[in-house]
């Protein structure tokens, strides 16, 4: 499924298109992204019968020491099943830091802005893959990885996970369920 542009008026159809998929599969564990709780609830509540992780922003992403998540609303998606991961964005984490100090460009950074020749939801789809498999909540087999561009999600897709450590390796993106055609 293509759509026509980005954004989170593709939320829905994108959940839906993620769940028909992983069902077809017989894929268990469904990785959404979710930075306020409001994808991961709409995941919650259009996909029964997954496992849904969730991932969000690293404390201190947007404020020091602050998580970007309220602490009501990641209570409240635990309380309804899913599992909520915070955690450092594979695709940049201190390398970030040392581009804004230092100038210059760097490998991981590198492949996060490859990733996002097929736009920014399936950098996110792939980095959040990762963050999960890294915080120990995956349980290895394939996945279906949901992603977005700013708000909401636009992109799935099927891959096998890996922890950061044995990306090049491990890591296989198998399909791609959803995206949007423009960013």
């Amino acid at each position: 499924m293509i759509f026509d542009t980005a954004g989170e008026h593709n939320t829905e159809a994108a959940l839906l298109a993620a769940g028909a998929r992983a069902a077809e599969l017989g894929i268990q564990e469904i990785v959404v992204s979710s930075t306020s709780g409001k994808t991961a609830s709409k995941a919650l509540a259009l996909l029964p019968g997954f496992r849904i992780v969730v991932v969000t922003y690293h404390c201190g992403f947007r404020e020091p020491f602050r998580n970007v998540m309220p602490v009501s609303v990641r209570a409240e998606l635990e309380n309804r099943g899913a599992r909520v991961v915070s955690a450092t964005h594979a695709l940049s984490g201190v390398e970030r830091s040392i581009a804004k100090t230092y100038g210059g460009t760097y490998p991981v950074l590198l492949v996060a802005d490859t990733l996002r020749l097929f736009g920014q939801g399936t950098k996110v789809a792939v980095e959040i893959a990762i963050m999960a498999a890294d915080a120990g909540a995956l349980s290895g087999a394939d996945i279906v990885s949901v992603g977005g561009t700013a708000k909401g999600v636009d992109t799935a897709l099927v891959l096998k996970p890996a922890h950061q450590n044995n990306v090049f390796k491990d890591l296989f993106i198998k399909e791609i369920i959803c995206k949007p055609r423009t960013a």
